[in-house]
């Protein structure tokens, strides 16, 4: 009972099979090896989940015939994908699935999408890949489901998680190390002086049993304590000769470490991983540009490729994900680079709107784009260079 328990719990953090035989212990060994566990997973579960609320910020934005619009497919992905989850739930569990398994299912029923929590696939080479005994929740599906009727997503070629999990599996011992040395340093030390009587008694080994397992523990281990010593036995404490410089901070750089490499090996910041918030603003940038950018471009392809195909894509029919909603926007830093960026035309007053979260103006004049007098084409420019020499010969002359 106890080690299907131990199994339960190891398989509702994630861990491999093989790592179950290891736990098959009792006492103090079991929890040594479930803070490790806790360990790694809280460093991988930080950076996912991070990531994972970056992508349900972004607006999954729909066009037809090259034109923005909002309908039932925009409503799918941004509000309600399924009737059980919205769209953030639906996400969240989309990107868990990715990262801890390296490849993640979502199938359509019922004009509902949702994320598999478990299949099988049969992989063909020229032929769509064939994914049967697919599970969500308690429901099993009985029909296979074919690779062009799915999405599919695969993270890397290579399974991040599991090279983080081998490498944590050797740096776990200088943390085991260092934790051990400093509880080594922090302990007491003392020696116990027996004479020869005391030795000699023929109920020696019994009295030597009940005073280190006994009187010594709850003298080592209570705050205030009085130790008892039996005729013939002296006690000297030498603790504070045998102090050394260990320290947790020790530790906690070596813990620090675990979220450093499970940070890079799946593009992200160290520094947001671990908390940090001096130059926030660029660790952010990174994490949009080497981690949010690319996951959401191959998320994009995806669903383009399958949900829409190049016939419609031919004709304005594809679906884009907008990350630019991932950072905070404080209006009143971004006053002056919004009037550039209407006064230039680039955008019209409802596209500025949208990206920093305000509902848009409904008036047509909101989605037209304006351009101030200075800014002209290089034509008109030159038109009114010869313009102006035309007039100055007119003179002249």
């Amino acid at each position: 009972m106890a080690l299907n328990f131990k199994k339960w719990i190891l398989h509702r953090l994630g861990v491999e099979s093989e790592k179950v035989a290891a736990v098959a212990v009792e006492g103090e060994e079991f929890f040594d090896v479930m803070n490790d566990i806790y360990l790694r997973e809280l460093a991988f579960w930080t950076c996912v989940n991070k990531i994972a609320n970056a992508v349900s910020k972004c607006e999954f934005k729909t066009f037809y015939d090259g034109k923005e619009v909002k309908e039932s497919e925009y409503y799918m992905w941004n509000v309600e994908p399924n009737k059980n989850q919205n769209s953030s739930a639906f996400l969240t569990k989309l990107i868990g699935k990715l990262y801890r398994d390296n490849e993640a299912l979502v199938i359509s029923a019922s004009g509902q999408i949702v994320v598999a929590d478990s299949y099988e696939v049969e992989r063909y080479a020229l032929y769509d890949d064939v994914f049967k005994n697919v599970t969500v929740g308690d429901f099993s599906f009985e029909k296979p489901f074919f690779q062009s009727d799915v999405l599919y997503f695969e993270l890397n070629s290579v399974d991040m998680k599991r090279m983080v999990n081998g490498i944590y599996a050797s740096y776990k011992e200088l943390i085991v190390y260092a934790s051990k040395a400093f509880q080594t340093s922090r302990g007491r030390r003392g020696i116990l002086n027996i004479d020869a009587q005391a030795q000699a008694a023929d109920d020696f080994n019994e009295t030597m049993q009940e005073l280190m397992n006994n009187y010594f523990r709850k003298f080592f281990t209570s705050d205030n304590a009085v130790l008892p010593l039996f005729a013939g036995y002296s006690y000297d404490d030498i603790g504070s000769k045998t102090y050394s410089n260990e320290s947790t901070r020790d530790i906690k750089a070596m813990t620090d470490d675990v979220f450093d490499f499970t940070a890079r090996a799946f593009s992200f910041p160290p520094s947001l991983a671990k908390g940090d918030v001096q130059d926030t603003g660029k660790a952010t940038e990174e994490l949009l540009t080497f981690c949010i950018d690319p996951l959401a471009h191959m998320l994009e392809d995806e669903i383009n490729r399958k949900r829409y195909g190049f016939a419609a894509m031919q004709k304005g029919r594809y679906l884009k994900i907008d990350t630019t909603s991932v950072k905070h926007i404080d209006i009143f830093d971004i006053a002056t680079p919004v009037d550039k960026l209407i006064s230039s035309g680039a955008f019209t007053i409802n596209n500025i709107l949208r990206v920093i979260g305000y509902p848009e103006i409904h008036e047509e004049w909101a989605n037209r784009h304006f351009m101030t007098k200075n800014y002209s084409t290089i034509q008109d420019l030159l038109e009114g260079l010869d313009k102006e020499n035309e007039a100055q010969e007119g003179v002249k002359s």
